[in-house]
């Protein structure tokens, strides 16, 4: 919504309801420094009428653990599962029966015509060929973050989902998140102000964060098929570029792929943005010197031009694995009139001490004041405004699949479809990009290319 659209908006019907939103503060809190509202989650009366059969295909933690959120949903069964290590088959038989089709070939898994649709929760590199290779098969899917390795992917999975006439969800639930539906909400309202800024930070110090992931005792050039793991075929049977692979960029894509991705869906959700247009990036590899090709600090900066659907602003990314915080994590948008903190289950809006209130009837009657006469107090709103969660919300990961599933079952689309996900990806591949060269790397998130 662009700067006349949100004031026609606010003009005709969006003060209102802030002036009730505030009222209720007030009544609630006579200081008026502070406020907390519940947002009420919209009753899901979506019927589950008919069975949607999953295939998994990279059943490590993130696999597991969407296919975990998945389940929780009614008319959602799991018929197959691929990996190439068989202790995660074991296992998946051990948690979802052994009637379960198992194996370590993901073109048998898309053969089944017991599987309508798949998660794909392998490592990075495998993405986007088994995500053209579903599609082609007629299966729905949804796709770990980031959605491809290399920006010089994105067209040929944007054409095979376009044919394919599927449903493909990019896995970044915090899209689906009421904290970023109502983040949405209140920037488009003008809550505050016109965008100007915004950043974002990652931080963790644990050796899980860093993934230092566990390596199985039995795992062994016996039960892992290295063969079918490397697209390259550069390397002998090695675990710790099986078992760790985002510390390597033949599978991985580094703090930017893992992390930033989550900040840019996020941010470009809630201001209907396209993405940036210059990316710069620099850091280090600082602490966890366990033969790993990325780095373990990184920050990035871009720019974002002026758009119909917003301000020209800025914004900058930071992720630290050596932060002695140990797991403050964060989306800051910056705005003329304040600020708002984005969580997936909270938004905290900061106003400015100076802002008054925008209350059309004052307004009016501070212009009509005669000179020289004493100007009289005002009503402002509360300076601080916090909206949570209602109790018992299932989460971002539940209402995720909760919004793929909805859009199979009822031809419909999803938020976080390959043209979404592609222009979240981009400027966080892109950062590598800029850090590995040391250089600003310019995009065009309209044309989806790199440019000079």
């Amino acid at each position: 919504m662009g700067k006349q659209d949100r004031r026609k908006f606010l003009q005709q019907g969006g003060l209102a309801a802030s002036s009730l939103l505030v009222g209720r503060s007030l009544l609630a809190n006579t200081q008026a420094s502070s406020s907390t509202f519940t947002i009420w989650r919209k009753p899901d009366n979506t019927p589950a009428n008919e069975t949607i059969r999953l295939g998994l295909i990279g059943a490590g933690g993130m696999g597991t653990q969407d296919t975990l959120s998945a389940l929780q949903h009614n008319g959602v069964v799991l018929t197959a599962v691929c990996d190439l290590y068989t202790g995660r088959l074991e296992e998946a038989k051990k948690r979802w029966g052994s009637n379960l089709m198992v194996t370590d070939d993901y073109k048998k898994l898309l053969a089944s015509k017991d599987v309508d649709a798949v998660i794909i929760g392998t490592p990075d590199h495998w993405h986007q060929p088994i995500s053209i290779a579903a599609l082609q098969a007629g299966k729905h899917v949804y796709c770990e973050k980031p959605m491809l390795h290399d920006v010089n992917e994105g067209k040929a999975l944007i054409d095979a989902w376009k044919k394919s006439g599927k449903v493909y969800q990019v896995g970044s639930q915090g899209v689906s998140s009421l904290g970023n539906e109502k983040a949405r909400e209140l920037l488009a309202a003008g809550a505050i102000g016109d965008l100007v800024f915004a950043e974002g930070f990652w931080a963790r110090m644990s050796p899980e964060g860093a993934w230092q992931y566990k390596i199985p005792a039995d795992a062994g050039a016996h039960n892992v098929s290295w063969d079918r793991y490397e697209i390259d075929k550069k390397h002998a049977y090695d675990p710790l570029r099986f078992f760790r692979w985002r510390n390597y960029v033949d599978y991985g894509t580094g703090m930017s792929g893992d992390l930033f991705v989550h900040l840019f869906s996020s941010l470009h959700f809630i201001t209907n943005s396209i993405g940036p247009t210059k990316i710069s990036a620099m850091g280090g590899l600082r602490y966890w010197k366990d033969g790993r090709e990325v780095p373990d600090v990184l920050i990035g900066m871009f720019d974002y031009p002026v758009r119909k659907e917003h301000p020209g602003f800025n914004l900058s990314l930071r992720c630290n694995f050596v932060d002695g915080t140990s797991g403050t994590t964060y989306l800051r948008l910056a705005g003329t009139k304040g600020s708002m903190d984005v969580e997936w289950e909270k938004v905290t809006v900061k106003l400015n001490a100076n802002v008054e209130s925008d209350d059309p009837f004052l307004q009016a009657q501070a212009a009509a004041n005669t000179p020289g006469a004493e100007a009289r107090k005002k009503m402002l709103p509360p300076r601080e405004t916090v909206y949570t969660a209602e109790k018992g919300y299932k989460g971002a990961h539940y209402d995720h699949f909760g919004n793929w599933f909805r859009a199979i079952r009822t031809g419909g689309t999803v938020a976080e479809d390959p043209l979404f996900g592609f222009r979240a990806c981009a400027p966080a591949l892109l950062c590598n990009d800029s850090y590995a060269k040391g250089t600003f790397m310019n995009w065009d998130p309209e044309k989806l290319v790199v440019t000079a």
